[in-house]
């Protein structure tokens, strides 16, 4: 009876490691995910509660659990506003056991919580910026940068214009690091392609009358003329361009930071002519056209690439939540890197070691009104460049996880 009953505590001592491991798999009794958007400001039709559908519409299709644990989607509004962000993120991590962060649409907030992410072992999957810094100068091996970057709408929006003759530019800039970025990017695609900057001209952000910085702009004779402004800035430019004729004319005008939802806002009347790049368009195939009804039922509108990412970059992060057994931020983001990105938003991507997606981007035309057969039928595809095309390659990079690597 001794004999058997050292047996079986034996058996014991030697299981328990086992059962500790699986039931520490997951922190906490659930999984959380923060949805940590702009809902209130200028930019939040583009993130805002789409955001937090795409993020629902990401659990529904993986299943309310994983490792045998609740998915709970959490959401807040950060107003644009980085200290608003750090104050949510940081209760988030540290008292409501929130385990990945994703939208997170303005720059500076989302540095500000990529940093923060790292310092708490936490995840930050940023899908509403367009920084390059995030996965250059202040990479993080707790953060990726999902969606699109300023090199990329920059490549996807001017190699093929420039290709196709556009060879003089002149550029409308709002006068913050996002515009300066734009420049930097843009200029030497349009150098490279043999053409010229004919001018440019700054204006402050928020600014409500932009029909002197646009009159310049028609009057410089510039093939492109380049929006380098976001927002309400944008939405001016565009509907001040379209009654200055330039949208009628010969003269080209490219958005850098637009999307479908702004064309939408605009109406074809005004934007029709315009060029911009996503990196999701809902009408591309079955499988968009059947995701952007289901956000359409809860949204009344149709998903832009920003949207959509919060979708890929949900659905990524609980497949690999899965593939590794945990939620633990390093053996997760190790699942994600090594494992491609296939979803209804990214075919084929993949996340690199400074935590840039690496994904298709494609240029688009804004339909004139005749040529539109719906509501939400406001684009036509020109040209589609690869990731690789898209994308800084890592050979260029300064993200310091990568730049002694060999």
């Amino acid at each position: 009876m001794r004999a058997l009953r050292s047996a079986l505590l034996a058996g014991l001592i030697a299981f328990a490691p086992t059962m500790v491991r699986a039931e520490g798999a997951v922190s906490g009794d659930r999984v959380k995910i923060g949805v940590l958007a702009d809902m209130s400001t200028a930019m939040s039709d583009n993130y805002g509660t789409g955001s937090v559908t795409a993020a629902r519409l990401a659990v529904e299709d993986f299943g309310p659990t994983v490792l045998g644990r609740p998915i709970e989607i959490v959401a807040a509004d950060h107003q644009s506003k980085p200290d608003v962000a750090s104050t949510l993120a940081r209760r988030w991590y540290d008292v409501e056991g929130v385990d990945m962060i994703t939208d997170l649409g303005n720059s500076a907030v989302a540095l500000g919580v990529q940093a923060l992410a790292k310092e708490k072992g936490r995840l930050a999957l940023i899908t509403g910026s367009g920084s390059t810094v995030i996965t250059g100068a202040q990479c993080s091996p707790n953060g990726a940068l999902w969606v699109i970057d300023t090199h990329a709408l920059s490549r996807a929006i001017a190699k093929p214009l420039v290709e196709a003759g556009e060879k003089t530019w002149f550029y409308v800039v709002a006068d913050i690091t996002l515009g300066k970025s734009f420049v930097a990017d843009v200029t030497p695609v349009v150098t490279t392609g043999g053409g010229k900057v004919a001018g440019q001209v700054f204006h402050p952000l928020l600014s409500p009358d932009l029909s002197s910085q646009i009159l310049q702009a028609q009057a410089s004779g510039a093939g492109v003329i380049a929006l380098f402004n976001v927002g309400g800035d944008a939405i001016n430019a565009v509907k001040q361009a379209s009654e200055f004729g330039v949208l009628g004319g010969k003269q080209k005008l490219a958005g850098f930071y637009m999307t479908a939802v702004d064309v939408h806002a605009l109406g074809l009347t005004v934007a029709g002519g315009l060029y911009l790049a996503e990196a999701f368009y809902w009408d591309t195939d079955e499988a968009t056209r059947a995701f952007a009804r289901r956000f359409y039922e809860r949204q009344r509108a149709m998903p832009n690439s920003y949207q959509a990412g919060v979708y890929s970059a949900v659905t990524h992060y609980l497949k690999a939540v899965k593939a590794a057994g945990t939620d633990a931020a390093e053996p997760v983001m190790a699942k994600m890197r090594e494992t491609p990105i296939d979803d209804v938003m990214t075919r084929g991507g993949r996340l690199r070691p400074d935590g840039r997606v690496i994904r298709e981007v494609s240029l688009f035309r804004v339909k004139r009104p005749e040529d539109s057969k719906g509501e939400w039928d406001v684009m036509e595809r020109v040209a589609t460049l690869s990731g690789d095309e898209a994308f800084r390659p890592l050979s260029e990079s300064d993200c310091p996880l990568v730049r002694n690597k060999p």
